[in-house]
C-alpha cells in the first residue's frame, strides 16, 4: 500500500513539475471559415506559421455566400475568409450582421468566359449572359461587360448595378442571374458567362489563359479576413493577419496562381 501510494504521490509531482515547466502548454485554436478556392489553399499556408505560435489554424470550407457570414456573426466561426469588401457592406446592410473587415489579402480578377460562343465578337443578337445573381457580384459583372463596350449603364460608379441599369443594349443581350457556385456548370446553356475566378479555378478554368475578357489590376474587389465587430484585437486573429501579410504568403500566392490570383498587400 505505501508503495503504491508513494508511487501515485510522484506520479502528482512530475505532472506538476511538468506543468510549472511548461510540459503542458495550452494551443489556442482560431477556426476560419473559406470558400475551397483560393481561400482554403492559402490559409493553409498558415497552418505551419501559426503552429509555431501555439496558434492550431482549423480551416472550414463552405461552397456558398452566405453560410461563412452567419456562422461568423453567430460564433460557430471565430473569422472568414471568401469575400471582398462591397459584398462584405452588402450584406451587412440587408442581413443586420455586425462583421468587419480586419486585412486585404488579395484580388480575383472577374473574368467573362465562353459557353455556346467563343469570342465576345462572334456574340449573336439577343445572347444570353450569366451573371452572379448576388447584389454586388452582379453589379460587377455587369461594369465588366460595360468595359468591354457590349452594354453601357446609366451610372458607370454604381457597384450595385442591375440590367434595369442598362441604358444601351445594342445586341438586345439576355441576362440569366445564377448563384455564383453554378455559373461554370451552367455555361452550356449560355453563350457567355461572367465568373468569379475562385469559382472559376475551382472548375479547371485558368482566369489569365481561359477568360475572354478579365478585370484590370486596379479592382476595387479586395478580398478580405472577416470577424464579428469587437474581435478585431484577438490575438489569433491578429497573428493569422501577419501571417497572410508574410512574404512566404505573398510568393505563394503568385507562384500558385499564376496572375489569377493576386496579392494585395
Amino acid at each position: 500500500m505505501k508503495k503504491k501510494l508513494t508511487a501515485l504521490l510522484l506520479g502528482l509531482t512530475v505532472c506538476l513539475s511538468l506543468a510549472a515547466c511548461g510540459g503542458t502548454e495550452s494551443t489556442t485554436t482560431l477556426s476560419v471559415a473559406a470558400s475551397p478556392t483560393p481561400h482554403a489553399e492559402i490559409l493553409e499556408q498558415c497552418i505551419p506559421i501559426l503552429e509555431e505560435q501555439g496558434i492550431e489554424l482549423v480551416v472550414n470550407q463552405y461552397s456558398d455566400y452566405v453560410v461563412p457570414n452567419t456562422a461568423v456573426e453567430d460564433g460557430d466561426e471565430d473569422a472568414n475568409y471568401f469575400q471582398h469588401l462591397p459584398y462584405l457592406e452588402e450584406f451587412n446592410e440587408t442581413r443586420g450582421t455586425h462583421l468587419v473587415s480586419v486585412a486585404g489579402v488579395h484580388i480575383e480578377p472577374m473574368g467573362i468566359y465562353a459557353g455556346r460562343v467563343d469570342s465576345l465578337e462572334d456574340l449573336p443578337d439577343g445572347a444570353v449572359i450569366g451573371v452572379p445573381n448576388d447584389p454586388t457580384n452582379e453589379g460587377r459583372a455587369l461594369l465588366l461587360l460595360e468595359a468591354q463596350g457590349l452594354i453601357t449603364l446609366d451610372d458607370s460608379s454604381n457597384l450595385s448595378a442591375t440590367p434595369n441599369n442598362i441604358v444601351d443594349n445594342p445586341k438586345n443581350l439576355q441576362f440569366e442571374e445564377i448563384e455564383a457556385q453554378t455559373l461554370p456548370s451552367s455555361r452550356p446553356d449560355l453563350d457567355l458567362a461572367v465568373i468569379n475566378s475562385n469559382y472559376a479555378l475551382g472548375a479547371g478554368l485558368n482566369p489569365t489563359t481561359d477568360a475572354l475578357a478579365i478585370e484590370s489590376s486596379d479592382s476595387p474587389y479586395v478580398n478580405v479576413l472577416v470577424v464579428k465587430e469587437g474581435n478585431e484585437d484577438n490575438e489569433a486573429v491578429q497573428a493569422l493577419v501577419e501571417a497572410l501579410h508574410s512574404d512566404a504568403i505573398r510568393d505563394f500566392i503568385t507562384e500558385e496562381f499564376d496572375g489569377a490570383v493576386v496579392p494585395a498587400f
